[in-house]
């Protein structure tokens, strides 16, 4: 139970932590958009691609938070992350070969997507500087290097979830397994059902017939139409008379 929590626990770290790096690399690459469109440049398709791409892994790594938190483990979703995670891998290797460049020095000429020049000066038709620029696009190759490797460690948690989901799911309360769930609800629970659906009176017998009066029950009865309910102990009236023999008695049983 508690290898399940932990292994749940860091595929939903590593989830925000691809969704964290795809942002930044898809903020990036909106801004070069951006100030591209803004000069009406031409953009290229590799830029439009990498936008795409940086774009789709923050939604799939948006997607993979809930379903990790909801589904995790689960086989179907399972394999379908890990297909979906192998994809991203060779995303994420695209965007770093198309980022290239940012392994370069950021200083001197420097080739960026903003144009080309001395990384103290601005673009000639961008106006953007060349040297923020540089720096910008090392941090996507940067983050791409890193979110490659985000997306091989999901790869591998998914298979241990799937794992110990299907382990719990084959040693679990049932049947099949010489046990079922009834037989580990809490004792307290099963003895306040017991407690509830047993009868109230035990030996019950709907043949018996009701109780009579003794003797005894009738033996100080004061007078025909009273009983000694009403006029002996428990009455109103504590000196009462007895209508046979004229004895007057003080409530208590016996002592006229």
């Amino acid at each position: 139970m508690a290898g399940g929590v932990v292994l749940r626990f860091v595929s939903f770290a590593i989830r925000i932590l691809q969704f964290l790096a795809s942002a930044v690399i898809l903020a990036i690459y909106s801004y070069f958009l951006a100030v591209l469109a803004n000069h009406n440049v031409s953009i290229p398709r590799w830029v439009k691609a990498v936008e795409g791409l940086s774009g789709a892994a923050a939604l799939y790594a948006l997607l993979g938070i809930l379903l990790t938190c909801c589904l995790g483990g689960v086989t179907f979703f399972a394999v379908l992350a890990v297909g979906l995670d192998v994809c991203f891998v060779a995303a994420m290797m695209a965007i770093a070969i198309m980022n290239r460049h940012g392994t370069q020095s950021c200083s001197g000429t420097v080739n960026t997507p903003l144009g080309d020049g001395d990384s103290s000066s601005d673009s000639s038709t961008t106006k953007a500087n060349l040297g923020l620029t540089c720096r910008l696009e090392k941090t996507v190759f940067a983050v791409s290097m890193i979110g490659i490797f985000l997306f091989l460690f999901s790869i591998l948690f998914q298979v241990l979830l799937a794992r110990n989901h299907r382990r719990q799911k084959a040693f679990g309360p049932s049947p099949a397994n010489g046990y079922t769930y009834e037989s580990h609800r809490p004792r307290g629970f099963l003895f306040w059902r017991r407690k509830n659906n047993a009868p109230e009176t035990e030996n019950l017998n709907e043949n018996d017939l009701p109780a009579h009066p003794t003797p005894q029950d009738l033996e100080y009865q004061v007078s025909p139409e009273k009983t000694r309910f009403h006029n002996g102990f428990w009455g109103r009236n504590k000196n009462t008379t007895d209508g046979v023999n004229g004895n007057t008695y003080n409530g208590t049983y016996g002592e006229y």
